[in-house]
């Protein structure tokens, strides 16, 4: 890591401004040169002007040394604060190169400060959640994981499995010592409430992973029951078609609306029948798919029209994913003649629509599901790689218990070791060469 690296580190486009950085022994010297100043005091902003090697002025721009071990990276930090535009940081990094430095890859700059002990990996993935989180509590979530609450959370669980394992190493190496008799009781206590945290942390960070990808929600019904005409209302303007004639909708629409506090993306779908034709058919597939990945489902069901085999089959799906989804009954067309049978929707409590302001009802309602979703005073799990880590230290800890009652020490040890190793994964494991390579190769670039 002796390379000097750079990367411009902000979006690409119109900006009023631009951010270049450099991380890396010679960041200091090919500093002086672009700028050809020799004096920088760290941490503080020098206005300055910036050259290419053949003399051109490039630009005048705010130059920020942090002396190593100082700065993010715990190397030497050069930030260079110009004009925004893609021209000018670009010839900013070309003049950097061109000294010396090489281009950043993907991550390498948080990658570094995981490698000089600055962050572990547990803030490390809060660092790269964070620009993606699509609510509010996710932001504030990860902004107390990137100053190490999961952290915590990791070293609090490692000793207390280190204790179990200390407890084993005791009894095998000192057999004949007198040891309290309701020691293993507290471990089997111990190990089951281990267990269930790890259970309840992986069942509320799948439940809450839409606080940083964005929740989706899919509407659904039979065709005609006035899908199209709710995702305009609750958009506000006229995204889909709205036509009379059923089937109208033959693919599934995507738009992204916020909620309160959450921006989520919301899918109107096809209707949901027995296809008469090829194209209607891949368009049920899609809605069903749709459905499948949602979060929440918005079930649409039309009080004009009475109770037929279709919503029937709206009704099986419902109950297909009752305890995996949220999901929110709606009964529309209330101003015209009821026919429906109301009855059959008792259990699930429909909200009914009033034709001027069912987007707003709709919304309303959303807002608590959502908020609801977001509930959770566990720690909450940023990633798949977090998730199944946590999984494996469950199913270790629950493997432990039976050896431990049976006396069998070496193999509760063993069981106990492959819990340590998972949940220490999370933060800072032993062996991570290829868990950063995957992690960090995710991030983008100038991070």
């Amino acid at each position: 890591m002796n390379d000097t690296i750079a990367a411009v580190a902000t979006a690409s486009g119109v900006g009023s401004v631009a951010i270049v950085r450099m991380s890396g022994d010679a960041a200091l010297d090919i500093a002086r040169k672009i700028t050809r100043k020799e004096r920088f005091k760290p941490r503080y902003a020098h206005l300055m002007d910036l050259y290419e090697p053949q003399g051109e002025l490039i630009d005048e721009a705010i130059v920020i040394w942090f002396q190593a071990p100082r700065s993010f990276t715990t190397e030497e930090v050069v930030e260079f604060q110009c004009h925004g535009g893609s021209v000018v940081a670009r010839k900013i990094l070309e003049t950097l190169l061109h000294y010396g430095a090489r281009l950043a890859e993907p991550g390498e700059f948080t990658k570094r400060a995981f490698l000089g002990g600055r962050i572990d990996l547990s803030e490390a993935e809060a660092i790269a959640k964070l620009i993606e989180a699509q609510s509010d509590e996710a932001a504030k979530i990860l902004a107390r994981q990137m100053k190490g609450e999961l952290k915590e959370f990791v070293e609090g669980m490692r000793e207390r499995l280190l204790r179990a394992v200390a407890y084993a190493e005791v009894t095998i190496d000192y057999a004949e010592e007198d040891l309290p008799p309701d020691l293993v009781e507290e471990i089997v206590e111990q190990l089951e409430e281990m267990a269930g945290l790890a259970g309840r942390i992986v069942a509320s960070s799948r439940r809450r992973k839409g606080m940083i990808e964005g929740f989706k929600i899919a509407i659904v019904g039979k065709p005609n029951v006035g899908k199209s005409s709710l995702l305009n209302a609750m958009l506000g303007q006229e995204r889909a078609i709205v036509s009379d004639i059923a089937g109208t909708t033959r693919d599934t629409i995507e738009e992204r609306l916020r909620v309160g506090s959450h921006l989520v993306r919301i899918v109107d779908t096809a209707g949901i029948r027995e296809a008469k034709e090829t194209i209607e058919a891949i368009g049920i597939e899609r809605a069903m798919a749709a459905v499948e990945e949602s979060d929440v489902v918005l079930a649409l069901f039309d009080l004009s029209r009475p109770f037929d085999e279709e919503d029937e089959k709206i009704l099986a799906l419902l109950e297909r994913y009752r305890d995996e989804k949220a999901i929110l009954v709606l009964l529309n067309k209330t101003d015209l003649p009821g026919r429906f049978d109301t009855r059959r929707l008792k259990e699930w409590e429909p909200l009914e629509l009033e034709a001027r302001n069912k987007g707003a009802q709709v919304l309303e309602a959303l807002e608590k599901v959502l908020d609801d979703l977001s509930e959770g005073s566990e720690p909450l799990l940023v990633s798949l790689r977090q998730i199944e880590a946590v999984e494996r230290a469950k199913e270790a800890i629950e493997a432990a218990r039976e050896p431990l009652l049976s006396g069998e020490l070496e193999i509760f040890t063993f069981h106990l070791q492959e819990a340590i190793a998972a949940i220490s994964s999370i933060s800072r494991p032993v062996d991570y060469n290829e868990i950063m390579d995957k992690m960090f190769g995710e991030f983008c670039l100038g991070k």
